[in-house]
């Protein structure tokens, strides 16, 4: 799991904490790898020091894929601030994932 720390803009509801992503990959396939690095690379641009990513290979945990109920992968997850949002495929759309992740935020 990659941290970062726990600043954070935003409403007073979530002083403090930090926006919670959870990318489940299947193995090192191209769109695995190319949603790491797409989602690594705009959380450092946007959001450092704001974002705990978890990366979850569902090869090597699938009842971590069963419990999610995902339908397709790669798929990226914000599970905190509320509300829950996914994204599904390599994370290419920049202005997307920043909207989105900036919601509640």
């Amino acid at each position: 799991m990659q941290k970062a720390g726990s600043t954070q803009k935003g409403s007073e509801e979530n002083k403090g904490a930090v926006m919670k992503l959870h990318l489940y990959i299947t193995g090192a396939s191209p769109n695995s790898i190319r949603a790491i690095e797409n989602i690594k690379r705009i959380c450092e641009k946007y959001f450092k020091g704001m974002y705990e990513l978890e990366i979850v290979d569902v090869y090597q945990q699938p009842s971590l894929a069963l419990k999610e109920q995902l339908v397709a992968l790669p798929m990226l997850i914000k599970s905190f601030p509320a509300p829950v949002k996914k994204w599904i495929g390599d994370m290419c759309d920049e202005q997307n994932l920043i909207a989105g992740l900036n919601e509640q935020y």
